[in-house]
């Protein structure tokens, strides 16, 4: 198996228990199409809880003879952001990035240069702010026969000071995985432990452990039980008494269309429960 990045040591776990529950926004609509020439265009619309609501359109060319990937993207917020990728042009397993971002209502500008470098038993990436600081985040992460091991460090050039560092270890095969990560400067722990039983269940749990906060461990528990082939089920619930539950399903090809809803189950007589639907056509 590929070894993963530094940030998806626990990727299954944590696609299970936080992707495809659409109770965290009232409404969300994503519209997909590529074009001939290899330009993928994307636009994005999401209506907060809250009332407000923000969008994104962005448009990708690839180019993958040459390795070249060009994305521009616009939001709502009056943000420009582009972005080159180069794949294996410098050396095999080498991706660079150059990100850059506009703001107009204040002429703020970024600038970030990305490196990524995969190998049979190696994942090391680096992400460099050239206008803040610089400051530099680095991580990596090596790997023997499914087992696991890596760390993450930032680091401000101007001040010749680390700001922050995160270590993991993990296994992983083919139908299961597990994970032990130590963020924050080694203050907030993590296990967690992803199971797929067979084609259609697939379950996980996780312990969470901030050592700032107090002896207190956060439990959550989630499983994902495909229907048929072009629909599935997801329920998690936490040690708070949180729950939620989504409905995702392929209405025709290029039409999905997901429900989900939270509910504080100690607090079932009150107005603290939400509920959402996201509505993704692709052509």
């Amino acid at each position: 198996m590929a070894v993963p990045a530094f940030s998806d040591i626990a990727k299954a776990a944590n696609d299970l228990l936080n992707k495809d529950f659409y109770h965290l926004s009232a409404g969300t609509v994503e519209v997909k199409s590529n074009t001939p020439n290899n330009v993928a265009f994307k636009v994005t619309g999401k209506s907060s809880h809250e009332k407000s609501t923000n969008g994104a359109i962005e448009a990708k060319y690839s180019d993958k003879p040459n390795g070249l990937t060009l994305t521009q993207s616009w939001n709502t917020a009056n943000t420009l952001e582009s972005k080159i990728e180069l794949a294996d042009n410098l050396a095999k397993g080498l991706k660079a990035e150059g990100v850059f971002n506009f703001l107009p209502a204040t002429s703020a500008k970024g600038a970030k240069l990305n490196l990524h470098f995969k190998q049979p038993n190696f994942h090391g990436r680096a992400f460099v702010d050239l206008l803040k600081g610089p400051t530099a985040n680095i991580d990596a992460i090596v790997g023997h026969e499914g087992f696991l091991a890596g760390a993450s460090a930032g680091y401000n050039v101007q001040n010749a000071k680390i700001t922050g560092y995160s270590a993991a270890v993990g296994f992983h095969a083919p139908t299961y995985s597990a994970a032990i990560t130590a963020t924050d400067n080694l203050s907030v722990f993590a296990a967690s432990y992803y199971h797929k039983v067979n084609s259609q269940v697939e379950t996980v749990s996780k312990a969470t452990w901030n050592s700032k906060a107090g002896n207190t461990v956060g439990l959550e528990v989630a499983a994902k039980y495909r229907l048929d082939p072009v629909s599935f089920v997801k329920a998690k619930i936490n040690d708070r008494g949180i729950a939620a539950v989504a409905y995702n399903v392929l209405l025709r090809e290029g039409v999905t269309v997901g429900v989900g809803a939270s509910f504080d189950t100690q607090k079932l007589d009150q107005a603290t429960h939400k509920v959402g639907t996201s509505f993704t056509f692709e052509s």
